[in-house]
């Protein structure tokens, strides 16, 4: 099991380590969310998270969902029940071992800012993995 916050505590959360991918995203949505040049995801199963507290919830787009502390700030989770029934990706940045889950791919590459390079060996997606 790994565990996380938010900045202020308000929210914490525990979940399964065994994630089915564990990815940084280049799109522009999550970075300007984030307010970061790219950004750490975990995806799980929602039903292997159990989060303490009440996030607040923000549509960033039609299906999308940005769960984030009301209090604090700080961007947590990331659903979208149309693309990714039943499932939640975890910002690993919010992890309190957040190098239990080093990225494995690199994604929505076609979106990464021109001066970020590529990082490491990591497989490189212009989208989603299977989509181009």
């Amino acid at each position: 099991m790994l565990s996380g916050k938010c900045h202020c505590g308000a929210i914490r959360y525990e979940m399964s380590d065994e994630t089915v991918h564990q990815a940084l995203c280049h799109c522009s949505d999550c970075c300007r969310h984030a307010g970061a040049p790219v950004v750490a995801w975990a995806m799980l199963p929602a039903d292997k998270v159990k989060i303490d507290g009440a996030p607040q919830v923000y549509a960033s787009s039609a299906h999308g969902r940005r769960l984030f502390c009301g209090t604090c700030g700080t961007a947590l989770f990331y659903t979208n029940e149309t693309l990714l029934p039943g499932m939640i990706d975890v910002q690993v940045g919010t992890l309190d071992e957040p190098e239990r889950l080093p990225p494995k791919a690199e994604i929505q590459t076609a979106e990464r800012i021109n001066w970020m390079t590529p990082i490491g060996d990591l497989p490189q997606f212009e989208r989603f993995p299977g989509q181009g």
